[in-house]
């Protein structure tokens, strides 16, 4: 299927705004592994979720680089990620993806979102000096701090679940339109 981006939306490419070649918008099932992991390359921040040794749950806000269907994200050594995480090695993450372009400076346009379960790896301490990182990470991290930093690399497992990609901002009304799980591929 051709799809051709949507001519009345500015600075909307890819997914976010997708029509059929017949005027039409698809439903956000329509959509294909690699396009949600593209999605995922644009974008820099998420929130990882996990749960502490005694049972709370814990969120926090990472900025993190895709390579190879993976997650990479730097972290403080002695922070509730790195120390907490390895003792389940399971996280639920959640993508928000921007969307509306011009629009949105004018109106408040909800983000889009991706989520996922995943298994986690904590590298330690000098792991980042000894193994080839993303560029974009690397561009986020000063050489002085790959040293003294742990990554945490996370694998995608089962389905993404979105809402809102490849959907017009009307359609995100629709939940039966806007929602949809996609396999990790």
């Amino acid at each position: 299927m051709s799809t051709v981006i949507h001519p009345n939306l500015v600075d909307v490419v890819g997914v976010r705004a997708a029509k059929r070649p017949d005027g039409s918008w698809p439903a956000a099932a329509d959509l294909t592994s690699d396009q949600i992991w593209s999605e995922l390359a644009r974008e820099s921040f998420a929130v990882i979720s996990h749960v502490t040794p005694h049972g709370q749950p814990r969120s926090s806000g990472v900025i993190y680089a895709i390579a190879d269907h993976r997650m990479f994200v730097v972290v403080a050594p002695d922070s509730f990620k790195a120390r907490q995480i390895p003792a389940t090695g399971t996280v639920a993450v959640t993508v928000p993806v921007h969307r509306g372009g011009f629009v949105s400076l004018l109106a408040p346009i909800p983000p889009a979102t991706i989520s996922f379960h995943g298994q986690a790896v904590v590298h330690p301490v000098g792991w980042a000096t000894e193994h080839p990182l993303p560029h974009r990470l690397v561009s986020l991290l000063p050489a002085e701090r790959r040293a003294e930093a742990c990554v945490i690399e996370i694998t995608p497992v089962g389905e993404f679940s979105i809402y809102g990609l490849g959907v017009s901002l009307g359609q995100m009304r629709n939940p039966a339109q806007a929602r949809a799980h996609v396999s990790v591929g």
